[in-house]
């Protein structure tokens, strides 16, 4: 494998843009030619035009062949540049590494996913007490010819003799639900056809489960006894509710209450709670109704505990009692702080909240009354994620990263405090020489916005440096330090990678969320254009060596950013990204994200639209920069007909002979579920795009 070092820095600092005039893909080969219509539409007394709507029918023959000759002309291009075959070998070193996800315990059996450095998906294992021999019992490898198929955990049951699991294929946000035995390692006859879950929950007695799905009328909670067809489950939940929401319901851990959430729009800025006593039969009742704030309820005990923005921007925790659970008799556990809550776990009768300090994670406890119960330490600035713990056991199981750290999973005993590496990968990565830096910038209206840079130890700031800059901006996302071989990789070329806090994030609060969206979207693009300027007035880089990379919102993001400045960047990464921000809403699951954006149908809100929607602001001869765009028809969230419609109008429109290109998968979806060898060829044609185009020497 692999290993970076002071030595390896200096080589690469031999980077320059005449290697690259003399040595790079040829540009002079020509898009296929596209069909451009006349179509337009009038929409608030407004006429636009939309010349790729053609383009919106994925399954044409049209649409199908046009894709297959942007294809051919795309890796025309990315397969000529010569550094392919190096770069291929050094992502393989990063990515082709054992992987270890935090683990479910569930009555001494853990129950977590694995995948061996020679596997392209992760494998579901269990082992019978923390140090027990593991088992293997889903193997999704040998599933599909092309690894496009994966599995995850979806719940295990009380007494780690059920396991609910999904399989997903090519990437589809569509899974199947199947139940395994775990002590005979065979499937039982229950199984939940493909389609939309969200939430799982076996009974305590294991005589059922809960489960919330999406229907083609709206979100339903429904119930299923075991043994029985899945057709005759019952309804629990969720009728006249549209399609903007989303309904979860889970069983106590003593099976005597039903928690029922209703997240109203993706980032649930709304929430509904209500409350179901089993043992009683009785009515399901409402705890939180027609209150404009976040609620996300966490049954512990006697108590029903809610993480909250009501009335606390930044967030606290409240507390009501289960037996009589009203609001007007909530007690606050823990106050609001100037750190932002991210998110709230519950383990050993103690409360695990996350914060977000400056853009990094912090992690606290408290007992149950709210005193204070000590504070978890990392090796450095980053993320912690995917948070494994319950109420009644004292292990917490969570992944950390930064960087250049990558995802290591530890184990916190909350009794004594104690905190120890449960499975690190051996990555070859030298973190020693590389440094991270956290500044500030000053955005268009005076805010303050942080941003964190990657590069090597003791770079010259020369304004020559290969800068990626990324972000993300919106549906309370914060965007914490996490590993990510693109960083590595152009620190490691004497690059700059660049990660902006941009506001519509969570990283301060619900104030910082709100100044971000729907009316106020602009402001995080002019937050990711002031992050570019900054670049550039402090000599870290210049427009002939800054790039850009966004995906889905940050697709919009990027697409937003090339359109109204196309001077300050020489190149950009576009994957699955929103576009077209007046049809947006019409295809997949964008209903889901209207109280985030708003829609065109409003006469306002279409306002606002307008007035940044990227593919309404294409304009004939200008100069824009090189552009890839990353989809396939396996993304049934974000409709891949943005890009397409995209790319045939910067084809067609501008001025420059930089490359417009589409890359286009069949079998990968927005972000779940992709195989190992999916992600290196991810990573090797956007960085062969990205390098060519910044004139790094391979």
């Amino acid at each position: 494998m692999l290993k970076r070092t002071a030595a390896f820095f200096l080589a690469c600092l031999f980077t320059t843009a005449c290697w690259a005039q003399t040595n790079s893909p040829s540009t002079k080969q020509s898009p296929p030619p596209t069909r451009r219509d006349n179509t337009q539409e009038v929409l608030h007394g407004v006429t636009v035009a939309d010349p790729y709507r053609w383009l919106e029918d994925q399954n044409s023959p049209d649409t199908r062949a046009w894709l297959t000759a942007q294809n051919a002309y795309t890796h025309s291009l990315l397969d000529a540049w010569p550094g392919r075959a190096r770069l291929e070998k050094e992502l393989t070193g990063l990515f082709k590494v054992e992987r270890i996800r935090p683990p479910f315990e569930r009555n001494d059996r853990f129950f977590y996913r694995k995948r061996a450095a020679d596997q392209e998906q992760y494998v579901i294992y269990m082992r019978q007490g923390l140090t027990g021999k593991e088992k293997v019992l889903i193997d999704p490898n040998p599933m599909s010819a092309d690894h496009s198929t994966n599995v995850d955990i979806f719940d295990v049951s009380k007494d780690g003799k059920l396991m609910a699991y999904m399989i997903r294929q090519g990437g589809k946000d569509e899974t199947e639900v199947r139940i395994m035995n775990v002590d005979t390692g065979k499937d039982l006859p229950d199984v939940l056809p493909a389609a939309l879950y969200y939430d799982f929950s076996f009974l305590p007695d294991n005589s059922g489960f809960y489960y919330s799905t999406m229907l083609d009328d709206g979100p339903r909670v429904r119930f299923h006894r075991m043994g029985t067809p899945v057709s005759s489950d019952e309804e629990v939940f969720g009728k006249g509710y549209k399609k903007e929401a989303i309904v979860v319901g889970d069983s106590t851990l003593d099976g005597h209450y039903l928690v029922i959430q209703v997240l109203h729009g993706s980032s649930a800025d709304k929430t509904e709670v209500w409350l179901q006593d089993l043992v009683k039969k009785g009515p399901i009742v409402p705890v939180i109704k027609d209150i404009d704030a976040r609620f996300f309820a966490f049954p512990g005990g006697d108590q029903l505990y809610l993480q909250t923005n009501w009335k606390a921007p930044k967030g606290r925790v409240l507390a009501v009692p289960l037996a009589s659970p009203a609001l007007d008799k909530a007690r606050e556990i823990v106050a609001e702080s100037d750190n932002a809550i991210d998110s709230v776990a519950l383990a050993d009768g103690k409360l695990l909240v996350s914060y977000v300090k400056n853009a990094s994670s912090q992690v606290k406890l408290f007992n149950a009354d709210g005193k204070a119960a000590g504070e978890m330490m990392f090796p450095a600035l980053g993320s912690v994620s995917e948070i494994q713990s319950r109420w009644d056991l004292k292990n917490v199981f969570f992944s950390f990263s930064s960087f250049a750290i990558p995802p290591t999973v530890y184990r916190y005993e909350s009794q004594s405090g104690e905190q120890t590496v449960w499975a690190k990968p051996q990555v070859p990565v030298d973190s020693a020489s590389i440094e991270v830096e956290q500044v500030w910038v000053t955005s268009k209206d005076g805010t303050k916005v942080p941003m964190f840079l990657v590069h090597g130890k003791g770079m010259k700031l020369d304004g020559e440096r290969p800068t990626m800059l990324t972000g993300y901006g919106g549906f309370v996302v914060s965007n914490t330090p996490y590993f990510d071989p693109d960083a590595i990789l152009f620190a490691e070329r004497g690059g700059v990678y660049a990660l902006a806090n941009l506001r519509g994030g969570g990283e301060f609060g619900e104030a910082w969320h709100k100044a971000g969206m729907r009316d106020k979207k602009q402001n995080v693009f002019d937050d990711f254009i002031a992050a570019s300027e900054w670049l550039i007035q402090n000599k870290y880089t210049q427009p002939s060596k800054l790039s850009i990379l966004g995906g889905s919102n940050g697709g919009l993001l990027v697409g937003a950013a090339l359109t109204q400045r196309p001077d300050l960047y020489r190149a950009v990464v576009c994957w699955h990204p929103l576009l077209d921000m007046l049809r947006y809403d019409k295809f997949m699951e964008a209903q889901f994200w209207v109280s985030e954006y708003g829609s065109a149908d409003d006469p306002e809100q279409f306002r606002w639209l307008y007035a940044y929607s990227p593919y309404q602001h294409v304009k004939k001869g200008v100069d824009y920069p090189a552009v890839l765009f990353m989809t396939g028809d396996g993304d049934t969230r974000v409709a891949p007909l943005h890009a397409r419609k995209m790319t045939a109008l910067l084809q067609a429109d501008t001025g420059s002979d930089r490359p417009i290109m589409l890359r286009y998968e069949l079998t990968a979806g927005h972000s779940a579920g992709r195989s190992v060898s999916q992600s290196i060829g991810d990573d090797v044609d956007e960085l062969s795009f990205l390098f060519w185009q910044l004139g790094v020497a391979p």
